[in-house]
């Protein structure tokens, strides 16, 4: 597994829909980038609520609970857009809306408050490990054709806890027995391994943007380095795929974009 080749700076529709998501190099001016990594900072000492810690959340390698030593982790900065002005211009850049619209086949695209919409902060010693999951699996719109970006604010590789995705894994039919109570791909089944073994990592640097489908397969690693990993992640639909109404997905309005 090594730097993920399914990458263009090209607007290319048909390498998405056939893989599940696509890389594009330095689509993120320096810049902002950097006025990015300094505002996380910012946040993170003192640290600036909302926020999602790793307690919350529980998954492999994260403190048991508050208490503990790195109880305090954070995993996420919530609610992105509204947190700081830079963050909104990230989620609305020209080329980032450009290829949105490509691969999603309309002009009308939307921006949700509800998913992502956060910083992810991967911390070295607390981090935890996800599991190889669709984001669909807690999502609730009409249909299951939503697109994030996976923005990196530093390098990301396997040392790090970079995400691996399974290529074409948004098309795989896969039945309900083969998930377990939480909707996580059961390792101890072969046709899993089979599809697990096709994964690919995705090494980024900062400034790089992965586009992914939301039923694609991916996980992502403990961070094993000695630097916090940074990635502003954000979630769109399409106009007229709407929120089921009295889900989480429809908490907060959606911006047009």
């Amino acid at each position: 597994m090594g730097r993920a080749s399914i990458q263009t700076n090209r607007i290319e529709p048909e390498l998405f829909a056939r893989h599940g998501f696509v890389v594009q190099r330095e689509l993120i001016p320096k810049q902002l980038v950097t006025e990015l990594r300094q505002r996380s900072a910012g946040a993170l000492n003192p640290l600036i609520g909302p926020v999602e810690f790793e307690t919350e959340v529980g998954y492999p390698g994260a403190p048991s609970d508050p208490d503990a030593p790195g109880g305090n982790t954070p995993r996420r900065l919530l609610h992105a857009y509204a947190r700081d002005t830079s963050f909104a211009k990230l989620a609305t850049l020209p080329s980032i809306v450009a290829m949105l619209q490509a691969v999603m086949a309309t002009d009308e695209v939307y921006l949700s408050q509800n998913h992502h919409n956060c910083v992810m902060t991967k911390h070295p010693g607390y981090s935890s490990s996800t599991s190889w999951h669709q984001d669909i699996r807690y999502w609730s719109f009409d249909r299951p054709e939503l697109v994030s970006i996976w923005c990196a604010l530093g390098p990301e590789d396997a040392r790090n806890g970079a995400l691996a995705v399974i290529p074409g894994s948004h098309v795989a039919r896969v039945a309900r027995g083969r998930l377990d109570r939480d909707l996580f791909l059961r390792t101890d089944l072969p046709e899993n391994q089979a599809l697990i073994e096709q994964q690919e990592q995705i090494e980024l640097a900062a400034g790089d943007v992965l586009f992914f489908h939301c039923r694609l397969f991916h996980a992502a690693g403990r961070n094993t380095s000695n630097d916090v990993k940074l990635s502003a992640v954000f979630t769109y639909h399409a106009a007229d795929n709407h929120p089921i109404p009295g889900t989480r997905s429809e908490r907060y309005p959606a911006i047009g974009l």
